[in-house]
């Protein structure tokens, strides 16, 4: 039988009743919830990683666009009129748009998160603050500017956020990392899961692989139908799972514009924006789904050439 050659079957090729794989079946069905629960998985890790990534360049953004003088209270300071001083010195800065001093109480009051409502700090030597706003696109020489302070303004300390700025792109780096490496993790689970399912599929339909194998077929042959099978499987799971992803970010991108006037909604938009993933953020979706896919009858396609090769 290994001398037959696949031309004797004339020029096209032989026609099966039934599929050279079953298009029905329980295995076929749990790899298709498999891959949508991968994709699902993969699709949401995504959404989480543009939208930390996203609120963290507002964050930068908006503390780059701001520095803080702070005037440190002393035996024989007059604290009102050095923040006077150092206020009248950053608005004659240039680059500056705007300068806000806080009284006392407010500088106060923003303590009280954290030590609560009802004390007297008048003893304690809080520090009074100068919020100084940097003009939209102008690039002033804060160094200088902290120079200028120190050498006017005893007590005063500038500070831009530096370290703040620093931390929040570490912690954006960290978020892309991580995600990076769930996707990873879920591809590989994926092609494990298409692995397995593909020797199954194999072993149902051993003895028509093995005829077809014996009297010439060429494994690109038998390996394209197996390809074709889970792609299409790989295709419906993504779609499952990723569009569920999509009506997920739509429906928490309603939910918050909805419940936008609350306390607790200010809060978590702080953190996490509007929950709005953007256009590339859907656009990223639609492409996992393709890219599971892709790797779903790759992953086919070389088991199932690395099982005929064993045959030969």
């Amino acid at each position: 039988m290994a001398g037959l050659d696949v031309a004797q079957f004339g020029a096209t090729p032989p026609r099966f009743e039934n599929a050279l794989v079953p298009r029905q079946s329980i295995s076929g069905r749990a790899l298709i919830a498999v891959v949508a629960i991968m994709t699902f998985l993969v699709s949401l890790t995504t959404g989480a990683v543009i939208l930390i990534s996203s609120s963290a360049h507002e964050w930068q953004a908006d503390i780059a666009r701001e520095v803080t003088i702070q005037i440190i209270p002393a035996p024989g300071r007059n604290v009102d009129a050095l923040t006077a001083k150092a206020a009248s010195v950053a608005r004659a800065f240039a680059g500056i748009a705007e300068v806000r001093p806080y009284s006392k109480e407010e500088s106060t009051r923003l303590l009280e998160p954290w030590l609560g409502s009802g004390l007297t700090l008048d003893e304690l030597p809080v520090p009074r603050l100068i919020v100084v706003k940097i003009a939209p696109g102008a690039a002033p020489d804060i160094p200088q500017l902290r120079r200028m302070l120190a050498e006017q303004v005893p007590g005063a300390v500038l500070d831009d956020h530096r370290g703040w700025i620093e931390r929040m792109r570490a912690m954006a780096g960290g978020a892309v990392a991580i995600g990076i490496a769930i996707l990873a993790l879920m591809i590989a689970a994926t092609v494990l899961s298409v692995a397995f399912a593909t020797k199954g599929a194999m072993a149902v339909n051993k003895p028509v692989i093995e005829v077809l194998h014996f009297v010439g077929a060429k494994n690109g042959y038998i390996a394209s139908h197996f390809q074709r099978h889970f792609l299409l499987l790989g295709l419906q799971g993504g779609a499952v799972g990723g569009g569920a992803a999509i009506i997920v970010f739509a429906l928490a991108g309603v939910l918050s514009r909805w419940f936008s006037g609350s306390a607790h909604a200010a809060e978590t938009a702080a953190l996490f924006g509007s929950f709005a993933i953007g256009i590339w953020g859907y656009v990223a979706v639609l492409g996992q789904i393709v890219l599971i896919a892709v790797v779903t009858a790759l992953t086919s396609r070389q088991t199932v050439n690395r099982t005929l090769e064993q045959i030969d």
